[in-house]
């Protein structure tokens, strides 16, 4: 059979949010030739699916991904397959039980000669840490984010017996933009929202007063909140209190506002950085922004914030209305990979994804792939991987039927309730139920 490196490499790009599309596209580019076709868009259809001006503002692709359930994306794989022309990369940019759920789909197709599968992590990893990789285990390659990362994910997998050798070092791919430049001038500070951190009514609302009053005390400095989805929008987690209902209940003052758009159009005029754990530390770091990384709700694995120990930039709103701007330590960011060339053992960033590129060259040019692999099977995990895999309800050989006009009408209108229910009603209910 000829090698796959022979034409065009096809690659599919799977994803269940904005974030994650963004970050599925831009790595489908770094792992391939620079020849390479555009990646093919697929976005899961749930309660977390970015709508058009959410993948928009992504600005990743001037083609719109298509919306599909799971199933959906399978029979895609496999009819792409049967017809000549099969996904050979598929990159699942996807929380971890939806990796394994895939995983098992794609596994259970059966293909003469199966894609590479891709996956990995979109920022930075604080939480689940172990669950999320072996849920992610039986992937040809697992992306780490940095040296630092990657130590860590083979840990794990050896640590359980699990073959280590698909984690390969690269960087978060969406990193870039000019280095920082202060104008004379320009004094803007810049929030970095989080949707699920901090989370409860009291911390975002300490968060929020802070900021405000850390405009009124500095009225030359422009303080900015960035917000990533407006009401009504969702990313991966659902935030309950928006900080655009909260700051309704404030009077502000005319040098504090809430802006939207491109992290990386707002980093073009962003002075520091300020934040509790977002991935936008990261991207400011790599272009030598000022970066502060809040303690004022603590120092806790639940915030985040903990993965910033030992970086130098962890700070309060106290020392932030002194005038501090924390400095960042060299070390920790060569770890990390952010801002990394120049610096004692640090990778320039555009050869971070070199080596992974290169191992998706490699089994591309190989032989039929083996069957997938996962850590976690009926064997090792029959109290747990069960009812992941019944959450999905992944079902190809179910018949599909053909869709009339009337029947898509209605399943459009029953996909918006759906959404209207879980993200506007169920929340409405929950902060009911704590009165």
């Amino acid at each position: 059979m000829p090698s796959r490196t022979d034409r065009a490499v096809r690659v599919a790009v799977l994803a269940d949010s904005d974030t994650r599309w963004k970050w599925g596209v831009l790595t489908a580019r770094r792992i391939s030739a620079e020849d390479a076709p555009a990646p093919t868009g697929f976005v899961l259809r749930g309660r977390a699916t970015p709508t058009s001006r959410q993948l928009a503002e992504t600005a990743v692709s001037d083609t719109a991904p298509r919306e599909v359930t799971g199933t959906e994306f399978l029979r895609e794989v496999r009819d792409a397959a049967d017809r000549g022309e099969g996904y050979d990369v598929v990159v699942l940019a996807l929380v971890g039980g939806t990796v394994r759920a895939m995983l098992q789909g794609l596994a259970d197709l059966a293909l003469d000669r199966r894609p590479v599968l891709v996956t990995g992590y979109v920022g930075v990893v604080y939480e689940k840490l172990a669950d999320g990789l072996l849920l992610r285990h039986g992937a040809d390659v697992v992306l780490a984010n940095s040296r630092h990362d990657a130590e860590r994910f083979r840990a794990v997998y050896e640590g359980v017996g699990a073959d280590p050798g698909s984690v390969v070092e690269a960087a978060l791919p969406f990193l870039g933009g000019a280095p920082h430049r202060p104008e004379p001038g320009r004094d803007t500070l810049v929030f970095a929202a989080q949707p699920s951190v901090p989370v409860t009514k009291a911390e975002r609302a300490y968060v929020l007063r802070r900021l405000v009053e850390h405009a009124r005390l500095r009225p030359d400095r422009e303080v900015l909140l960035k917000l990533r989805s407006r009401p009504g929008e969702h990313t991966t987690h659902l935030e309950e209190f928006p900080y655009q209902k909260l700051v309704r209940d404030l009077p502000v003052p005319p040098n504090f506002r809430l802006v939207y758009g491109h992290m990386g159009e707002v980093l073009d005029r962003t002075d520091l950085l300020v934040t509790v754990s977002s991935t936008a530390a990261l991207e400011a770091l790599h272009r030598r922004v000022p970066t502060a990384i809040l303690t004022d709700l603590g120092v806790r694995e639940a915030l985040g914030n903990h993965h910033f120990i030992g970086s130098g930039l962890l700070t309060s709103f106290d020392a932030l209305d002194e005038g501090a701007v924390p400095r960042p330590d060299e070390h920790w960011l060569a770890r990390q990979g952010v801002g990394a060339a120049g610096l004692p053992g640090g990778v320039p960033y555009e050869k971070a994804f070199d080596a992974a590129r290169e191992r998706v060259a490699e089994l591309l040019a190989g032989p039929a792939l083996p069957p997938v692999a996962p850590y976690y099977t009926a064997e090792t995990a029959g109290g747990y991987l069960p009812g992941i895999l019944a959450r999905h309800r992944l079902d190809v050989t179910a018949p599909q039927p053909r869709e009339s006009g009337v029947r898509r009408i209605v399943r459009e209108a029953a996909r918006g309730a759906y959404r209207h229910g879980v993200q506007r009603v169920a929340p409405v209910i929950r902060r009911l139920g704590e009165l």
